[in-house]
């Protein structure tokens, strides 16, 4: 009896040392600094956001309408153009020949129109003495506008080769900086193939879907905030078209936002949420928090908070509209709440953390 209370006495002391160890080694982990912030409340929000990318006002993918491989390319992407500067060349040896047997054509053209015009007003001259008949007189004259007709679509030709000399010389249509290259040195350009894209990177627009139910909020000439995501600015754009049909986009509504100049470094093809003044208050009391705070997984979202034992806990939240740089917060956190905006090492739940 003595040694089976003996076995349990250890048994118990072991535990006890075991569990005291556990605690010891959990209380010795670092905590982690962070910084917190309160939610944020707006009670009256007379705006709506929609996103949409920046996109060039004045863009162009050129195109040829022969086949041929390309001679030479002498431009690269990113380089700036001016307009006329030639961009591309596509080898055009059947041009150059079709172009020496038209020039050819024009000078034997040329050749019979003169000599024809000479027997014309030859034949005038004649019949006004009484020494040519009105028969001769006539067929000088017939002579003569067949010549001038020959010599004309001569010239003709000439013009629809030389228009298609436009077409193996690549030229920029007008001043800007070179966005895509579709085709290289050696390869084979056929006809409406895309080889060269360039873009006026002065001017800047945003196309935008909006719904029924906003779309009547929306004039010309209405000033819109821009927020572009990558960067972090605040552009001013100002709305250009509003379109009064959905048949043929799905019930979405077309509206251009034409940015004003900035000297803020955009590009096309960067992200924005455009803010939309709208008469109507969209809803009281909405939990605002930053999108750069929001925890994604999945389908899932989240926030992370700070337990009452100084530990941080990862909260799903509901999520409801973008307001520029903040999220809505439909439920999973209230306006009495705080929440970790910035960590000095990897969060994760029942990590200690402590307030900077």
């Amino acid at each position: 009896m003595k040694k089976y209370i003996t076995l349990v006495t250890l048994s118990l002391l072991f535990i006890s040392c075991g569990s005291d160890i556990k605690e010891t080694s959990t209380n010795k982990t670092p905590a982690i600094a962070v910084t917190i912030s309160s939610v944020n409340l707006d009670n009256n929000s007379p705006f709506f956001t929609a996103s949409g990318k920046i996109e060039a006002a004045n863009a162009v993918t050129l195109s040829t309408r022969t086949s041929g491989y390309v001679d030479q390319i002498y431009v690269k992407v990113g380089d700036k153009i001016t307009k006329g500067e030639l961009l591309l060349s596509i080898n055009n040896t059947d041009l150059q020949a079709k172009r020496a047997q038209v020039n050819a054509s024009i000078t034997e053209a040329r050749a019979a129109y003169n000599i024809s015009e000479k027997d014309y007003n030859r034949y005038k001259n004649l019949f006004s003495e009484n020494s040519a008949s009105q028969k001769e007189v006539d067929d000088m004259a017939a002579n003569f506008e067949i010549a001038k007709a020959r010599l004309e679509a001569a010239n003709q030709m000439k013009n629809e080769i030389n228009a298609q000399f436009k077409y193996v010389n690549i030229k920029a249509p007008f001043s800007g900086i070179v966005t895509h290259k579709f085709i290289d040195t050696g390869d084979l350009a056929n006809p409406g193939m895309p080889l060269i894209t360039v873009e006026d990177p002065e001017n800047f627009e945003i196309n935008l879907s909006i719904p029924e139910n906003e779309i009547s909020q929306i004039k010309n000439g209405m000033k819109v905030n821009v927020l572009v995501k990558s960067i972090s600015e605040t552009l001013i754009g100002e709305v250009t078209e509003v379109s009064t049909s959905a048949n043929n986009s799905g019930g979405q509504y077309f509206v251009k936002i034409t940015l004003d100049k900035t000297k803020v470094p955009i590009l096309s093809g960067m992200y924005t949420s455009v803010m939309i003044p709208t008469m109507k208050v969209t809803k009281t009391n909405i939990v605002l928090v930053p999108e750069e705070v929001i925890v994604r997984r999945g389908q899932l979202s989240g926030i992370y908070t700070i337990s009452q034992n100084q530990t941080a806990l990862l909260r799903w939240l509901r999520l409801g509209k973008t307001y520029g740089d903040k999220v809505e917060v439909l439920s999973g956190l209230n306006s009495e709440e705080q929440f970790i905006v910035s960590a000095e090492g990897k969060l994760y739940n029942g990590v200690r953390v402590t307030i900077q």
